[in-house]
């Protein structure tokens, strides 16, 4: 079986520029392909796990990954998806994104002797000579047809800058660079992508007379449309500081059923005879897919140990038991004993604004000690402190503890 039969099967593969030509090449020659990733946070999130799993895909089946940072972009700002304009990044956070990116990427893709290559495309955007960008480049490019692309008919609504009208004029001329640099024909992306995709690809064909191709791979979306990756705390990082292996863990286990069987099909190398199995459980039975799921995705991103300590934990915890060694754990100063429950809260992270925990407490969403807290006004008191530290509960299933320095 082709990596293409594989993506294929997987569900991976939503839209492509050349179908017949694109599974001839994957299944006959080795490919370079790049997927690009814009640094504007200091940790890549579930979404980009999805493109990494591609990348995984594809280098397993001989082809080369180029993973294309986007260090001169992220000045720009990709318009696709947003009804406003993304916040301006300095450089110094857009280095520190960077790197943060490569650390967690060197995780999933072997970058040893040259199996793939980490590119940034500040080195050849950032010192475009803008006249003479726009008489090679530009003048590929026509605003009538770019105008009709999805990534920018959201924002044409309240207003589209002409700083990100760019954007689509940079991301074609990285597919050239990379082509002309490493010889790269195929960019992926997820289906968002697809009107930056053909523009490269349109370029390459143009400009240098040389076949390109283009892919697209499905969003992870829950069964309702709507993308996966956000949690009461925002996004589900890949980072241990910024989510937990713990809340990681939890996040993959209160999934919906119905998505069950396509995350374990996206993101594990999990069999699809397995998969499938999985996915024809019913009743009490898919709670054991659920389990299957969250343990070999944590594995996947935070080690096997890591994994181990948030199953035994999760288990302890809806047994009764008392293994709480993975449950996320905060610490406070004493003097903070005697101050409101949601100043805690929200000084320790556990939840992000005062807002959000009023809501959780007036919707009977929040607990300490498995006992619900209905007053807004609750201190917390050092008799909260049992066993050595207090257990907060957020819905059904997510846990914290708090425990003084």
């Amino acid at each position: 079986m082709s990596v293409y039969d594989v993506l294929l099967e997987r569900g991976y593969i939503k839209q492509l520029t050349h179908e017949s030509e694109i599974r001839e090449i994957l299944e006959k020659e080795k490919v370079t392909f790049y997927i690009g990733f814009d640094p504007t946070a200091d940790s890549l999130h579930v979404g980009h796990f999805l493109q990494l799993m591609v990348m995984s895909h594809m280098q397993k089946a001989g082809h080369r990954p180029i993973a294309l940072i986007g260090g001169g972009t992220a000045m720009v700002g990709d318009p696709t998806g947003r009804t406003d304009m993304r916040k301006m990044m300095t450089d110094e956070e857009i280095a520190h994104n960077i790197q943060c990116f490569k650390d967690q990427m060197s995780r999933f893709i072997d970058f040893s002797n040259g199996k793939a290559i980490i590119a940034n495309n500040g080195d050849w955007l950032l010192n475009l000579n803008y006249i003479k960008f726009i008489r090679e480049i530009g003048v590929h490019f026509s605003v009538n047809k770019m105008l009709t692309a999805e990534c920018f008919k959201q924002r044409l609504e309240k207003g589209l800058s002409f700083l990100e009208f760019n954007y689509m004029l940079m991301q074609g001329y990285d597919f050239l660079e990379l082509n002309r640099k490493y010889d790269c024909s195929l960019e992926l992306g997820g289906d968002d992508q697809w009107s930056n995709i053909l523009a490269g690809v349109d370029l390459i064909r143009r400009k240098e007379q040389k076949p390109a191709y283009g892919m697209t791979f499905t969003l992870l979306t829950n069964s309702e449309g709507k993308k996966m990756g956000k949690s009461v705390n925002g996004a589900v990082w890949l980072d241990s500081k910024k989510t937990s292996p713990y809340d990681f863990y939890q996040y993959w286990r209160n999934v919906d059923d119905a998505d069950v069987e396509k995350c374990l099909s996206l993101l594990t190398f999990l069999p699809m005879e397995e998969v499938r199995r999985l996915g024809r459980l019913e009743g009490s039975g898919i709670n054991e897919a659920k389990t299957v799921l969250a343990y070999e995705v944590t594995k996947l991103i935070h080690g096997e140990e890591e994994a181990d300590k948030a199953k035994k934990a999760a288990e302890a915890l809806f047994s009764g038991g008392g293994n709480m060694e993975g449950v996320p754990t905060s610490s406070i100063d004493k003097d903070m004993i005697g101050s409101s429950l949601i100043d805690v809260l929200v000084a320790t992270k556990i939840l992000p604004s005062k807002g959000e925990a009023r809501r959780l407490i007036s919707q009977n969403g929040l607990s300490i000690n498995d006992e619900k807290v209905s007053d807004i006004g609750r201190t917390l008191s050092e008799q909260d402190f049992k066993q050595g530290f207090v257990l907060i509960r957020r819905g059904k299933k997510n846990y914290n503890k708090i425990v003084i320095k």
